[in-house]
């Protein structure tokens, strides 16, 4: 494993320690000299640069960080995937991990606990709604800062959820001490899988053991597809009962049977937060023999006696804190009953729920001819037959204000395709204001047919939907007859079809219809208009940002967390909104070859931004700058010198660009590694003439460039009548003509 202490990569991070050795790569400290800030740089190992396997759990962790921006999250920088050397520049985190924090203090108090778990499920949640499952969630992955900031890391066998995500066991991926039963068996792995994995963490930091412990990987693995864990309050007593529900919930052996996102976790977690003594309506069956626990409790609660119980005498301390515990003991006597014919009994309650039935239904068909309406409003239905739904029907506030649609998706071969064919009741009929108008929509040929999710988890139907092109809303609802989480209907229904692009709404099992509500759409609502929507949900404007768009000023433009995302009441929103002001968005060519140079663009003569661009990978560079003049200057200058300039009319959409120029302007270029006569070319063709070549000695194959002086990364921007040295490979036996120069790279 080579070292690389002391080394620069590509001329601007250089390597300062190891901090990190893991089963692929190393960490090292490094001090980035371009934006003058120390960062961390994780390198691919050297023996796995030739294995495909490796190089693409590499690239993985690199593509899963950079989609994510999250506070708990440690942040990606730069990426580099180079035939010889690739790595990951990120932030570098002072603090220690998770795991070595639990062994320093043995186990940690539950509300020390419950604040670490909520910001790492926080960050999950992140990862899970941009559809990337971490697969390897462990204390090791976990960074502790000073402050108690959480900061998962290491997303290395990341794979976003819409992609294979089977585990194979002979392969195995993650720890062995924190994968899930499924990631064990080598089945199919998603979100659940990371939920599995919080449950062992947790009990970890609580009761400081881990559930599951063996002799080898392989006895570990068969524990976690087969062992029931102790109970964490076995082993530590003053674990709230919550909190021990809250954590066997999250490792069931079933997916059916945990938690089926995280932000349900987090829900019950505030609930704890608010009420140490809450108990969940969990059965708490966890015997060898039971493979299920987290089912809701059906049967009615049974009131409990309260038995005084005696603390130890090492105990005593305690029992002020504990005056108020209650503990569970024998059922209540409540005395004979008397024997009730059964058979009476359920002929009477059956006439009486047939009789409550036929009075439900006829006052539903009272209310839907418009027979009753409680003094409310009636109004005309209008035609729709022939209107587009999309375009002329569904944000049109006018029909919305009278009427609630139901959308029916059919084939309809006489139709126009989207355009409603039939409704019901028809055009003419009086109806009460908010009443169910039906309206039946054409698709073209076949459609798109909806399969029948019911009874499967909500987030895997949304998914299928998404994978069809339609547009999904998940809605929650109360339902004690199916497993939480589970689906109970569609709309538009199962069976029946609809066109891509069309709403698809999935209801799924939840146990308080209070609990969780989709997050409400704010985009195109002015931030006052926002706030009031805001208040109205009980939701909670936690930042508002401001970023020049197009969009009419103070417009929302973005959220957070984005619509139809599981929240609840008091959550934090972050709104972004328009400055209004007219965006140039362009692409311009940059030179080539020239390693990382600085950018930097003008507008009136004031600098509005500077960054650098790695003109080895990149050869365009998209200009975005704003302004409210109608003839703007604009400049763009590569390493220092003037290389486009240009004016613009801002005060129309799209701006007009005029008098575009590049300019012709000489840059020194890297060439080691290229032959000999490619690397003259080059320099000929960027304006360097005066080019000398020396043969050194090297392994390298004969004729390739190996150093170049003055090197690329000292003087970027050499004088075009400046000498070049090249040092050549030669053959071994070949002696060099005149004494040679230093060898030079992008790493020195």
């Amino acid at each position: 494993m080579e070292n690389y202490v002391g080394k620069r990569l590509d001329g601007r991070y250089e390597i300062q320690d190891v901090i990190g050795v893991g089963g692929m790569a190393v960490v090292y400290k490094a001090y980035d000299n371009i934006d003058d800030r120390i960062v961390a740089v994780k390198i691919l190992k050297e023996e796995y640069l030739a294995n495909e396997e490796f190089r693409r759990r590499f690239k993985n962790e690199s593509k899963a960080i950079a989609v994510m921006s999250h506070r708990n999250i440690v942040k990606v920088f730069d990426v580099s995937f180079g035939d010889r050397l690739q790595y990951i520049v990120m932030e570098y985190i002072e603090g220690i991990t998770l795991k070595e924090y639990i062994d320093k203090k043995g186990s940690l108090e539950w509300r020390e606990a419950l604040f670490f778990a909520i910001q790492i499920l926080k960050a999950l949640q992140h990862a899970h709604d941009k559809g990337i499952v971490h697969r390897d969630v462990k204390p090791q992955n976990i960074m502790l800062l000073e402050n108690g900031t959480i900061k998962v890391a290491d997303f290395g066998i990341a794979r976003f959820s819409h992609s294979e995500t089977r585990t194979m066991t002979e392969k195995a991926i993650g720890s062995v001490h924190y994968i899930s039963p499924e990631q064990a068996k080598g089945e199919l792995t998603d979100e659940k899988a990371d939920i599995y994995s919080v449950g062992i963490v947790l009990y970890e930091m609580l009761t400081g053991k881990l559930p599951f412990d063996g002799d080898s990987a392989v006895s570990v693995a068969l524990m976690q597809v087969n062992k029931q864990p102790e109970l964490p309050r076995t082993i530590k007593r003053e674990i709230p009962v919550g909190f021990e529900q809250i954590i066997m919930k999250s490792m069931q052996k079933s997916t059916r049977d945990r938690y089926q996102s995280a932000a349900e976790i987090l829900y019950d977690l505030e609930e704890l937060k608010r009420n140490p003594s809450v108990k969940f309506d969990y059965q708490t069956d966890f015997s060898d023999d039971s493979n299920r626990f987290a089912t809701k409790v059906d049967t009615p609660v049974v009131k409990k006696t309260q038995v005084k119980t005696v603390p130890p005498a090492t105990d005593i301390h305690k029992k002020l804190e504990n005056n108020n515990a209650k503990t569970i003991g024998a059922v209540q006597d409540v005395g004979p009953t008397r024997k009730i014919n059964t058979k009476t009994v359920g002929v009477i309650a059956g006439i009486a729920v047939a009789v409550i039935i036929f009075i439900i239904i006829l006052f539903a068909n009272m209310l839907k001819n418009g027979t009753i309406s409680f003094g409310g409003k009636k109004v005309e239905v209008d035609n729709f037959v022939g209107m587009n739904y999309i375009e002329e029907i569904k944000d049109n506030e006018e029909y919305n204000e009278k009427f609630n649609f139901e959308v029916v998706y059919e084939p309809f071969t006489d139709g126009k395709e989207g355009c409603v064919f039939k409704q019901d009741p028809e055009a003419g009929s009086m109806v009460v204001k908010g009443f169910a108008l039906k309206l039946y929509v054409a698709t073209s040929g076949e459609g798109q047919v909806i399969p029948d999710f019911k009874g499967q988890n909500y987030n895997e139907a949304c998914n299928s939907l998404e994978a069809m092109g339609f547009v999904v809303n998940a809605v929650p609802m109360p339902d004690s007859d199916n497993e939480i989480g589970s689906v109970v209907k569609t709309e538009p229904e199962a069976g029946s079809s609809a066109l891509a692009g069309s709403t698809v709404t999935v209801y799924y099992a939840a146990e308080d219809s209070g609990k969780l509500f989709k997050m409400p759409d704010f985009s195109g609502k002015t931030l006052d208009e926002a706030k009031e929507m805001l208040t109205k949900y009980g939701l909670t404007l936690t930042k508002t940002e401001v970023v020049d768009t197009n969009v009419e000023k103070d417009r929302v433009v973005m959220q957070s967390p984005s619509k139809n995302s599981p929240v609840q009441k008091g959550d934090g929103v972050i709104l972004t909104i328009s400055s209004g002001k007219v965006v140039l968005e362009k692409s311009i060519n940059i030179p080539s070859k020239i390693g990382v140079a600085d950018i930097e663009v003008m507008v009136d003569n004031a600098v509005v931004s500077k960054t650098t661009v790695d003109t080895d990978k990149n050869s365009k560079y998209t200009l975005s700058v704003t302004s409210e003049s109608a003839a703007a200057s604009i400049k763009v200058f590569v390493n220092g010198k003037l290389y486009y300039e240009a004016t613009g009319n801002f005060t129309k959409e799209p701006v007009n660009v005029t008098g575009e120029k590049y300019h012709s302007v000489a840059f020194y270029i890297n060439v080691v590694g290229l032959d000999r006569s490619a690397a003259e070319t080059a320099l000929k063709k960027a304006g360097y003439y005066n080019i000398s070549v020396i043969e050194v000695p090297s392994s390298e194959r004969a004729g390739t460039v190996i150093g170049q002086s003055p090197s690329h990364s000292s003087a970027p921007n050499l004088d075009k009548t400046a000498t070049i040295v090249l040092s050549v490979a030669a053959a071994e036996t070949t002696q060099p003509t005149q004494p040679p120069t230093v060898p030079n790279s992008d790493i020195v």
